[in-house]
């Protein structure tokens, strides 16, 4: 599984990053995250309110941080 956090690294970006990382660990499943903060980048996943979150390739949040129930069921769905 993959997953980026898109954004400039600013705190709510660095929440998401940290509620994904939670997440993964409650739910025991192995993933490749990453974080991007390369605009231009961002901008290619066609997000431009950030913090976003990418799942597989798939945009499933921008511009919120999400609460880590939520990015479980995206990673749980995501796995299945």
């Amino acid at each position: 599984m993959e997953i980026r956090i898109l954004g400039p690294g600013c705190p709510r970006c660095e929440e998401a990053f940290k509620r994904t990382i939670d997440a993964l660990v409650a739910l025991n499943i192995p993933a490749d995250v990453q974080k991007v903060t390369d605009l231009k980048m961002i901008a290619e996943f066609g997000v431009f309110a950030t913090p976003g979150l990418v799942i597989n390739g798939k945009v499933v949040s921008s511009g919120k941080v999400p609460s880590r129930e939520e990015i479980e069921a995206w990673i749980r769905d995501a796995a299945s």
